[in-house]
């Protein structure tokens, strides 16, 4: 059979009918083709086969990836709602309260997070907005008004008013509330001008006046009926019910009624947009010893500080975010020339700041984490000179300096004046990187000469020692703002509590300068006299400024978003807690 004849037989064709014959190689061209591509695999080897069927898988896959790669390339990852982080602290809640918890590291983080003020730090040193909606200073700088946010409520549902504000404001003001916040706010008056906005108003000027706004403020509707007796006693204080961005849910107290954990939830109907991060659970430590062993034990996931020498210990360290933040605050020597005989000669005071090694200070307890400060006003990390007289670490020149003041030294090698021992008591607290700043300076001093005994307080006995001023040498730590106002620190008026004035330093010069410059509303001008200040203060020698460490917060690292460097307190690390977020979704570009 001929070719013609097979297509005749393959399309249904009978011999001999009449048929078109350019149709007919058409066809049979089309034929052969397929026939042939039928014919393909049985024509290509094992591998050739292997070859084919991987690029048909290659071909598959890029056809099914379109659209994943078309949504990645579109979207973003973007924070979402969810998560929970555990984070320990050292010491339980007592005050959870805005004008009681000056005292407590613990308390002030937990009112930080629970509560609000009409202004707030921001990660940068500046002060903004918070339950304020905005603000008014007037032309003499005497009055300032304050409106509020129209949708911050309270964690019950109750809107915050005006009546609020004046509440908290009057309460710190009351001498029988005991609040340590009252000395902020004398000679301070409040008005309410309307629902939603308030006036301060000031007997004079004062520069650093918005820094005070940033007092979290109280729910006049819980705290209304709480007498002053009782004011420290509350269960509010405990319990609290504030504005802020997390509202407490429950605690948890061990068999000794101790509390051990506070569960705490976002809130939803925050006027700063609700936080990403659902629940956040602080557990509560005895010792920083005893929260990093927690810590390695993963029972939790941070630790609200990490003390250089602590660091060794942690375990896991690339579960954490090691932040390191910068605190205006420093540790010195405080000298009570009242109550010491011996430190009211400034030959021996100036011979101390030449015998102390701030540098082996700051590498031996610090870690190198922290700077040398050589000044009440910490150049450097305020804005203000630093261009001051320093006492360098020179122990030979210290013992000349005694030597010719008349100190001679006995068989014990102790320095001794008219049968007058050079004798020093260091008084300082239980924590850790004190009691060994202490120890180290001891050894200092003790080369040159002196006689040092340290005496170690838990933290009530040292601060009622603090308030009766009853010590002679006060190792110990104070902050300033991130817009200074030392008026509280070095004023003469505030030798005595609740003033801070911890080395009863009295100058008139001094005085004036501090007086002055917290009614200049220039801050360049207001600088300047700061630096006038600064520079008596040093020549006067009241105490030996030591260092400013780092505060370094171990936070999980599966936390993002979080900023700041530069803070006011500790519990500012919690700068725009409620931006933080652990869990993600893609959203469209």
């Amino acid at each position: 059979m001929n070719d013609n004849n097979q297509l005749d037989d393959f399309f249904g064709l009978k011999n001999g009918e009449d048929k078109n014959h350019g149709i007919r190689e058409t066809l049979a061209k089309k034929v052969q083709n397929k026939l042939k591509i039928r014919l393909i695999p049985k024509a290509l080897s094992r591998k050739e086969r292997y070859i084919v069927a991987a690029l048909v898988l290659v071909i598959l896959g890029s056809i099914v990836a379109i659209p994943f790669t078309t949504y990645f390339h579109f979207t973003v990852q973007a924070p979402d709602y969810g998560g929970k982080f555990t984070e320990g602290m050292v010491n339980g809640p007592r005050h959870i309260n805005p004008l009681l918890s000056q005292a407590n590291d613990t308390d002030r983080d937990l009112v930080y997070l629970i509560y609000s003020g009409l202004l707030e730090y921001n990660g940068e040193g500046k002060i903004v907005p918070d339950l304020a909606q905005s603000y008014e200073i007037s032309s003499d700088g005497l009055n300032y008004t304050v409106y509020l946010k129209e949708d911050a409520r309270w964690h019950d549902g109750k809107r915050v008013t005006a009546d609020d504000i004046i509440f908290t404001i009057q309460t710190a003001q009351n001498s029988d509330y005991g609040s340590p916040q009252r000395i902020n706010w004398q000679g301070v008056q409040i008005e309410k001008v309307n629902d939603l906005a308030v006036m301060f108003k000031l007997q004079a000027r004062y520069a650093q006046f918005l820094n005070n706004l940033t007092v979290k403020i109280l729910p006049k509707h819980i705290w209304q009926d709480v007498k002053p007796i009782n004011f420290a006693l509350s269960e509010f204080n405990l319990k609290p019910i504030g504005s802020g961005p997390y509202k407490f849910d429950r605690l948890k107290k061990d068999k000794d009624g101790r509390i051990r954990s506070y569960q705490l939830l976002a809130n939803k109907d925050f006027y700063g947009g609700r936080p990403f991060i659902n629940d956040i659970e602080i557990k509560f430590y005895v010792s920083e010893d005893e929260m990093i062993d927690a810590y390695n034990r993963n029972e939790i996931e941070g630790l609200s500080f990490v003390s250089p020498d602590n660091l060794k210990r942690t375990k896991f360290k690339q579960r954490l975010n090691l932040r390191e933040l910068q605190l205006p605050r420093y540790f010195a020597v405080f000298f009570n020339q009242n109550k010491s005989a011996i430190l009211s000669d400034k030959n021996v005071r100036l011979a101390l700041s030449h015998a102390t090694d701030k540098n082996t200070l700051i590498e031996k307890v610090l870690g190198s984490r922290g700077v040398a400060v050589h000044s009440p006003m910490m150049g450097g990390v305020l804005d203000i000179p630093n261009s001051v007289k320093k006492y360098e670490h020179d122990p030979e020149l210290a013992k000349t300096i005694l030597e010719t003041a008349g100190w001679k030294a006995n068989e014990n090698g102790i320095l001794s004046k008219k049968d007058q021992r050079l004798s020093i008591k260091i008084t300082t607290s239980t924590w850790p990187e004190l009691t060994e700043v202490a120890k180290i300076i001891k050894e200092q001093w003790e080369d040159v000469g002196a006689q040092v005994d340290i005496e170690v307080l838990p933290t009530p006995e040292l601060q009622q020692t603090i308030k009766d001023r009853n010590y002679e040498a006060l190792l110990f730590g104070t902050v300033l703002n991130i817009d200074p106002d030392p008026f509280s620190l070095w004023h003469s008026s505030q030798k005595r509590d609740p003033g801070l004035n911890l080395a009863l330093y009295d100058n008139k010069a001094a005085d004036t300068l501090l007086e002055d410059a917290r009614q200049t509303l220039n801050p360049l001008e207001r600088a300047k006299k700061y630096d006038d200040f600064q520079k008596l203060a040093i020549e006067d020698i009241p105490a030996v400024f030591l260092y400013n460490p780092l505060y370094i917060h171990g936070q999980a690292k599966k936390i993002k978003s979080s900023n700041g460097k530069l803070i006011s307190l500790p519990s500012d690390r919690f700068i725009n807690i409620e931006g933080w977020y652990i869990d993600t979704k893609r959203v469209w570009r």
